[in-house]
């Protein structure tokens, strides 16, 4: 498994299980043009490795992540146009790095998931969160829009949550977050970390390489609906011949686990 060593990152290993924290909590974990970088190579990196099975994402200290820090937002105010364009699309490379991670990626959320740390919520496969986090898309209240999150928030919550929460930026709690589809589970602070863990162990019984083929699946179905049918054939007959779809298929013929499971 590959080492990674970042300044504003703290990647952890437990056996296949890669836990990325974000580490800048005297900010609430706030971006700037560094730490998405340094996000978006930990997530291509580990998508490589075959070793590493599962993420898990969370923040240190009191947040999740609070958006944008406020030096990296004061330097936008003066960017041209281009060099704002620059920096969006640096935004979206790293949503996309998680969003495409063929490893399943889960969100432990705590505080604050505020504008991009919203973002980064929507392009997490699996959410838990505490009872107490607040989430927002907020961008409105600063005359600007969710824009490089946009594609992965509005295909997490639909267009009518998405027109309610866009417009009106306002915070809301984890029970509306999980209401929306934000969120897939919602539990009292002190079991958040048992919640993911359960988690981790149910995906610990899927078959590793049917997981990212099952979020390259969704992404087609959802991206490009017109190819879906003949993707859909094709995968399942390519899988069932191969070697994971036969362990697995002979694992449940003989009633035993297949070798792949943990949970």
């Amino acid at each position: 498994m590959l080492e990674m060593t970042y300044s504003h990152l703290l990647v952890s290993v437990q056996g296949d299980m890669v836990t990325v924290t974000l580490n800048r909590p005297e900010i609430h974990n706030a971006f700037n043009e560094d730490a998405i970088g340094e996000i978006t190579d930990c997530f291509e990196r580990i998508g490589r490795d075959e070793d590493v099975r599962l993420v898990v994402v969370a923040g240190a200290g009191k947040s999740f992540c609070a958006g944008g820090d406020l030096n990296w937002m004061q330097k936008s105010v003066g960017y041209t146009k281009k060099q704002n364009l620059e920096d969006a699309k640096r935004l979206s490379a790293m949503l996309h790095a998680v969003n495409d991670c063929p490893k399943p990626v889960v969100a432990r959320v705590h505080g604050n998931a505020l504008g991009g740390g919203c973002g980064l919520v929507s392009a997490c496969d699996i959410v838990v969160a505490a009872e107490t986090a607040q989430f927002g898309f907020t961008e409105v209240r600063l005359g600007i829009v969710p824009a490089a999150i946009g594609p992965f928030a509005v295909r997490k919550i639909g267009e009518s949550h998405a027109r309610h929460h866009f417009l009106l930026g306002d915070r809301f709690g984890a029970h509306e977050a999980r209401h929306i589809g934000l969120v897939n589970a919602v539990v009292a602070p002190e079991h958040l970390d048992a919640k993911v863990a359960e988690v981790v162990a149910g995906l610990r019984s899927s078959g590793p390489k049917a997981m990212g083929e099952a979020k390259a699946l969704i992404r087609t179905m959802v991206d490009r609906p017109g190819t879906a049918d003949k993707v859909c054939v094709e995968t399942i007959a390519r899988l069932r011949v191969g070697a994971e779809g036969q362990e697995g298929l002979r694992a449940f013929l003989e009633k035993r686990k297949p070798r792949w499971s943990r949970g």
